[in-house]
């Protein structure tokens, strides 16, 4: 993978900008694009993505044909391969890409992600699933990647799932294998949250019939062997959440004048409560789902991350970054990864005063920046350490860059349309990077 660096010298940001689709909800949409030999066409996908770009290359080396136009994805089924065969930097999402070749055809063979950052994130939840669809399980160790095969060995019919957590992904492989099961599948004490919903939504149009009881379980009839239609898959991708609330708490702390377009308002009922708490300079258009920011001052807060209406452990270092500016002192507790602490080394080089005990953080605000070098850890923390870097003095350098294109579509585009002034820049020395094994996180 081309590695790069950032370089970002301070600025005012005003605008307008757009919410490009869920980062978290494409990758799923397009896992489940195997599922079906129809055309399916994704609106509003996130493409410059560097994950959706990977996982693109991973679903044309099954056989599927993409066209790309902008946010447009056309999926075309020109030939099936069950087995993905695959060199490259894996993606987590790998065990989707199992469980929709599973379903699809009774046999799956897919490439294994490298190790996590953020704490135990096994798949053994999964491999329970598909156990419990019928699956043998067999493991093949590799040079590159480990490899994991499933193999049908009665009919594909429909079950009762319990997660013992609320995973998302478990949940939502057993959304994707039970839509071509026999019957129905109950999931009991799913993660239903917007992604999900959205997932549910295409496996619909699919042929599956869809019921959600709350935060209870959701029901699903498969289409099991019956016919379907015939005519293309039309979706439109939701917008991305965390995407949406970087760029309000950005516009804060920047004390900008800015416009946020297509802003899932909707999605973010809890963690808006905090940044609307002292900042009347906020105010939200339903009709044009427009959120428009005149920044004033960030105020301090006291957040723990859960599941879904809660706050989302991805935003959790985004508010850190965004305490660090608050008049007086800022919590978090961190409920689900207890390792996601990484980019607090960063940010202290920055000169933030963020003190850790176990799973929480204390965050001193007014912080003065000191503009320093600083490496974005994993996807979150790379963006908490641009947003300090855009209130410091002078240039400064991000290494491994990447990290933030993982998940923030157009990034540079966007920010420098804003009037930022960042430059992604191609080191001779740091040009290629091999993250096969690398952790990649979300």
């Amino acid at each position: 993978m081309e590695n790069f660096i950032y370089k970002i010298t301070p600025s005012k940001l005003n605008g307008t900008v757009n919410v490009s689709g869920a980062k978290n909800s494409a990758l799923r949409l397009l896992a489940a694009s195997i599922l079906t030999d129809r055309d399916v066409t994704l609106e509003n996908n996130p493409n410059e993505l560097l994950d959706v770009k990977i996982h693109v290359e991973m679903l044309e080396a099954l056989g599927k044909n993409i066209s790309i136009e902008e946010d447009r994805i056309l999926i075309k089924d020109e030939s099936f391969n069950n087995e993905l065969v695959w060199n490259k930097r894996s993606i987590r999402n790998t065990v989707l890409i199992a469980g929709a070749l599973f379903a699809r055809s009774g046999y799956a063979s897919v490439p294994l992600p490298g190790g996590c950052q953020l704490g135990d994130r096994k798949i053994d939840i999964h491999l329970d699933i598909f156990e419990k669809f019928g699956a043998k399980i067999k493991f093949e160790t590799g040079e590159t990647n480990d490899t994991l095969m499933l193999t049908k060995e009665t009919e594909l019919v429909g079950q009762d799932i319990h997660l013992p957590i609320r995973s998302t992904g478990a949940t939502e492989n057993s959304i994707l294998i039970g839509s071509l099961a026999k019957g129905t599948t109950r999931i009991f004490n799913p993660h239903v949250r917007p992604e999900v919903l959205d997932l549910l939504d295409l496996v619909s149009k699919m042929g599956a019939k869809v019921e959600v009881f709350g935060q209870d379980y959701i029901q699903i009839t498969g289409i099991g062997g019956q016919s379907t239609p015939i005519t293309p898959i039309v979706h439109e991708v939701v917008p991305d959440n965390v995407e949406a609330i970087t760029w309000l708490m950005m516009a804060i702390v920047n004390k900008s004048k800015m416009e946020i377009k297509n802003f899932p308002y909707a999605h973010l009922v809890v963690p808006m409560q905090f940044l609307l708490e002292g900042n009347s300079g906020i105010s939200f258009d339903e009709a044009s789902q427009t959120l428009s920011v005149d920044g004033k001052n960030a105020t301090s807060f006291e957040i723990a991350t859960g599941p879904y209406p809660g706050i989302n452990s991805d935003m959790h270092p985004i508010f850190a970054a965004y305490g660090t500016f608050a008049m007086s002192n800022s919590v978090v507790t961190e409920l689900r990864f207890f390792d996601r602490f990484q980019y607090l080394e960063e940010m202290a080089k920055l000169g933030a005063n963020i003190v850790q005990d176990k799973n929480t953080i204390t965050i001193s605000g007014n912080i003065k920046v000191k503009s320093e070098t600083v490496r974005a850890t994993d996807l979150r923390g790379g963006m908490a350490v641009l947003m300090l870097l855009n209130e410091g003095t002078e240039t400064a350098t991000i290494t491994e860059a990447f990290q933030i294109e993982r998940g923030y579509n157009n990034f540079v585009t966007k920010f420098n349309a804003l009037g930022g002034q960042l430059e992604k820049v191609f080191p001779e020395s740091t040009k290629e990077i091999d993250v096969t094994k690398e952790a990649l996180v979300a």
